[in-house]
C-alpha cells in the first residue's frame, strides 16, 4: 500500500475497486466483450463479475461481486416475508446477471441486457468511481475538454 491507501499491484484503495477512465472494445463475433485490463486488475482479476441495467441512464453498471454482496447485505435486516422486500429482489434479480470471466478477460451479456443499452457493436466503457458503466459507443460522445464545470459540482456534492 502507498500513502494513500492504494494497493500498487491491483489497483485497489483499501481492497475497493476504483472504475476511473474510458475506452472502448468491439463485441466480437461470439457477442463478448473485454473488460478493461486495468479495471480487472482493480477488482483483483475475479472469476466472475455482476451486470445491470442502470436504473437511470441507458447503460449496464459493472460491478464487482462485493458490490453485488453490499446490496444483498441491506436486505438481511429485513423480513424477506415481506412482500415489497420481496418484489424489490426480484426486481434487481431480474435485471442483473452474473457472468464469468474468460482467460482473456471477457464477458457474455444477454441479449436482453445489450439490447436495453442499445449496444450492438462497438462498446464504451466508462469509469464511474464505484462501478464501470458500458454504453453503446455511439451513445457515448466523448468530450475532448474536462467539464472542469461538472466535475467541480461533483466534487462540492461530496465535500471535496
Amino acid at each position: 500500500m502507498d500513502e494513500a491507501g492504494t494497493d500498487s499491484r491491483t489497483g485497489t484503495m483499501s481492497g475497493t475497486p476504483v472504475f476511473s477512465g474510458s475506452a472502448e472494445h468491439a463485441l466480437d463475433p461470439k457477442r463478448r466483450v473485454t473488460i478493461p485490463s486495468a479495471w480487472r486488475d482493480a477488482m483483483g482479476r475475479p472469476p466472475y463479475v455482476f451486470v445491470m441495467a442502470d436504473p437511470h441512464e441507458k447503460c449496464l453498471r459493472l460491478m464487482p461481486a462485493s458490490m453485488m454482496q453490499s446490496i444483498v447485505d441491506r436486505f438481511r435486516s429485513r423480513r424477506l416475508s415481506d412482500a415489497a422486500v420481496a418484489r424489490m429482489l426480484s426486481v434487481i434479480g431480474e435485471n442483473s446477471e452474473q457472468l464469468a470471466l474468460d482467460v482473456q478477460g471477457r464477458i457474455r451479456i444477454s441479449d436482453r441486457l445489450l439490447a436495453f443499452a442499445g449496444i450492438k457493436g462497438r462498446v464504451a466503457f466508462v469509469g464511474a468511481v464505484a462501478y464501470g458503466e458500458i454504453w453503446a459507443a455511439e451513445a457515448r460522445i466523448p468530450s475532448a475538454e474536462v467539464d472542469q464545470t461538472a466535475l467541480g459540482e461533483a466534487l462540492a456534492d461530496i465535500g471535496f
